[in-house]
């Protein structure tokens, strides 16, 4: 991205960075809760519900919040055996501009609906039917918070691959005008 927008392009990886950082310690946390349950329930003999709801709810944030640093740096799962056998300038467009905004899609939509559903869940006081009844919307809140950063780093991707190719056409038209 050029001098104007890098900017952009920095704080959204700090802000990527940050979330994937906060989803290593709650695995830290979610461990010694884990841990916490199991001596209770076989050394003390005196089961609790708390560890496996705390785990399961920041297995979710986990899983939204480290999801836009892994598509920053390019750790997720995509078609590599595939995209290896197309031509270079067909890879370059599927990895760089496709990708990208097909990522944009998708999170924008998941961002908006878990919207929705986050604030559906603040208004009527929505609670689990677990023992704990602990409310749901700070688990919901943490889906369009996840997606919302993760449409973040794809919109920034797209922007990058569509001002590299650019560049790659106009280097392209330079080097035909001057032979």
């Amino acid at each position: 991205m050029n001098s104007k927008g890098g900017w952009i392009v920095g704080v959204v990886g700090y802000l990527s960075r940050g979330l994937l950082t906060v989803s290593g310690v709650m695995i830290l946390f979610m461990t010694f809760t884990a841990t916490y349950g199991v001596a209770r329930r076989y050394l003390l003999h005196n089961p609790e519900p708390y560890s496996y709801e705390i785990g399961m709810m920041m297995l979710l944030w986990c899983f939204v919040l480290s999801v836009a640093e892994l598509q920053k740096q390019e750790r997720h799962l995509r078609g590599d055996f595939i995209l290896s056998r197309l031509p270079r300038s067909l890879q370059f467009f599927v990895n760089r501009i496709l990708a990208p905004s097909l990522a944009v899609l998708c999170s924008a939509m998941l961002a908006w609906k878990g919207w929705d559903a986050a604030v559906f869940s603040l208004r009527i006081g929505e609670r689990s039917i677990s023992s704990w009844s602990e409310p749901l919307f700070p688990v919901k809140i943490m889906i369009p918070v996840g997606y919302g950063f993760l449409f973040l780093v794809a919109i920034t991707q797209f922007f990058q691959g569509v001002f590299s190719l650019v560049k790659k056409s106009q280097k392209q038209e330079l080097e035909e005008h001057t032979e």
